[in-house]
């Protein structure tokens, strides 16, 4: 932005609120979208005796339930500012919400007595004054992609569950099926807006933008994969892509392909010898470290390899790849075949839902499809992430390097152990790099810029009696595949770290962390210091705080 639009800015939309702070200022461009009106600008609060207090003290991950005071159901800026107000002054303990599909016990757990409720902030929008689309936290991808596409034929290479919030999953970073094209979410981050509050409980709205001459920079900076509930409260995100240019809103973010064309293979259990399996993951290992350069001509072509248990019966591939390239189908053609090269392995229609993906026994053979529609069906239709009464275990990785034969070992045993008959766990392997790797680790907060694919061990479960078998089980699991650095994925030649969108309280404990690396520089790598100063500067009193949070820096 230049000078000339700051003061611009500044001039048009700076005010003064009163209230119970000395003073609160409210910073937007000039132009920015119609704050809500009437009624819709202020949700209702909701005590326990409230029929919906059930339903809004727990997310998706039924292990974690707050029993706070209250929820506040946010419904504009203004809104958010008195609720922080009234939550500082009466000295309540807090916790964010945007979509509730939160790993850890960020938002739910037995200290908080106030839940900071987004859900109803779902705005998706173009703002020409600041030449960027605007989104609400309480947005769901699905309704982002929606908006987004039909409105102006863009896009953000978001993920692929369509009701994640879109709050916490820019925070932390957010990647999907379009990041080897174009980058995290993240990248594509112009501005944010924060509701902040100081140690005298002093609350301001601020904007904070990606302009050099910005003084609030360093806000901005912490929000591209700082990871949500640290800092304040995000009220808007705009999103303009680097370098674009004009004045045409279609020129100022991504473009989806038009078309993708799609496959989805199914790798039946009867088929895997042990040897078999770690042929098949090494194959996939091999391929993404061979070809995740920002510049390779596969960048255009991602894949998700949901390694499900031995219980379940079989593995899943979902692969897209930009059916606009000249060559989509001879990248996807020759992808398949190094997969199963050297298997013995005839892949089958995938013919029920496998980890995260849903039945899709049409694309036994590749289909082209429009990217929406794709995107659609990915998206919509497993019941088994997007179940809101399951109980659920979570850990990540990023991998610089193919698996090792430990490594393969190790899953293989787990994954077919006698005892464990659980079909809904996986091992969910991301296709990654690309044009991820194109920036520096301390460009955004988000510092994992040389990884060639990201990993997701997980399971779900319904009975609360089983939490000690299944957080036993994957705790085994994970601890075993990263026994040579400790029982995690330090940083190092062949792995990167884990992802704050996953979070995972057991990095902290050194029962099961007994690498010596702190959980901080897993998830942040030499990025943590700088947020630290962030937070010191934006929340000096650690008002907003959880289990796995930036702590500020000292004095």
């Amino acid at each position: 932005m230049s000078g000339i639009d700051r003061r611009r800015m500044l001039g048009n939309s700076a005010a003064v609120v009163g209230g119970i702070a000395a003073a609160s200022v409210l910073v937007e461009p000039a132009s920015a979208a119609p704050a809500a009106k009437g009624p819709a600008a202020k949700g209702a609060k909701v005590a326990p005796t409230d029929p919906r207090y059930p339903l809004l003290t727990t997310g998706n991950n039924q292990r974690f339930v707050a029993r706070p005071d209250y929820v506040a159901l946010i419904r504009s800026s203004a809104d958010a500012e008195q609720a922080l107000r009234t939550a500082y002054r009466d000295g309540k303990r807090v916790s964010v919400r945007s979509g509730g599909h939160c790993f850890a016990d960020f938002v739910c757990n037995p200290e908080i007595e106030v839940i900071l409720d987004f859900s109803e902030m779902t705005d998706v929008g173009y703002d020409p004054g600041f030449r960027a689309f605007y989104v609400e936290p309480g947005a769901r991808l699905m309704n982002v992609y929606e908006a987004l596409y039909k409105g102006w034929g863009v896009t953000v290479p978001g993920g692929i569950c369509y009701s994640v919030g879109a709050g916490g999953h820019i925070a932390g970073g957010g990647y999907g099926l379009l990041s080897r094209a174009h980058g995290l979410v993240t990248d594509h981050l112009y501005a944010v807006e924060v509701v902040v509050v100081d140690d005298r409980g002093r609350v301001r709205t601020v904007v904070a933008t990606r302009e050099e001459d910005d003084p609030n920079r360093d806000l901005w900076w912490a929000h591209t994969g700082g990871g949500g509930g640290n800092f304040g409260l995000v009220t808007r995100y705009w999103f303009r892509s680097p370098g674009a240019t004009g004045s045409e809103p279609a020129d100022q973010l991504v473009s989806p392909p038009s078309k993708v064309l799609v496959s989805a293979l199914d790798f039946s259990w009867d088929q895997l010898t042990e040897t078999r399996f770690a042929r098949l993951l090494k194959n996939f290992g091999a391929w993404h470290e061979q070809h995740s350069s920002p510049d390779s001509e596969y960048r255009h072509l991602s894949s998700l390899f949901n390694v499900s248990s031995k219980a379940h019966g079989s593995i899943g591939m979902f692969t897209q790849v930009d059916a606009d390239r000249p060559n989509a189908r001879k990248l996807l053609d020759d992808y398949n075949r190094a997969i199963t090269a050297g298997t013995g392995i005839k892949p089958k229609a995938l013919t029920r839902a496998t980890g995260e993906l849903p039945p899709m026994p049409q694309l036994a053979e590749p289909k082209e499809m429009p990217w929406l529609q794709a995107t659609r069906l990915v998206g919509t239709n497993n019941p088994t992430i997007t179940n809101p009464t399951s109980r659920g275990a979570h850990k990540s990785a990023y991998m610089r390097k193919n698996f090792t034969d430990q490594q393969i070992a190790a899953l293989y045993k787990h994954m077919s152990r006698p005892d464990f008959d659980n079909p809904d766990t996986m091992l969910v392997l991301f296709s990654f790099g690309g044009q991820v790797n194109a920036l520096a680790p301390d460009a955004t907060a988000n510092a994992q810029r040389s990884s060639v694919f990201k990993m997701c061990f997980q399971t779900f479960w319904e009975d609360e009696s089983e939490d000690d078998f299944y957080l036993g089980w994957v705790r085994d699991l994970y601890e075993e595949f990263f026994a040579r650095t400790g029982g995690v994925p330090v940083i190092g030649d062949s792995t990167d770290g884990c992802y704050i969108n996953y979070p995972d309280r057991d990095l902290s404990d050194p029962r099961h962390n007994r690498s010596g690396v702190p959980w901080q520089t897993l998830y942040y790598k030499e990025n943590y210091p700088r947020l630290q100063q962030v937070k010191r500067r934006w929340d000096p009193s650690d008002f907003f705080r959880h289990s796995l949070s930036i702590k500020p820096a000292k004095g």
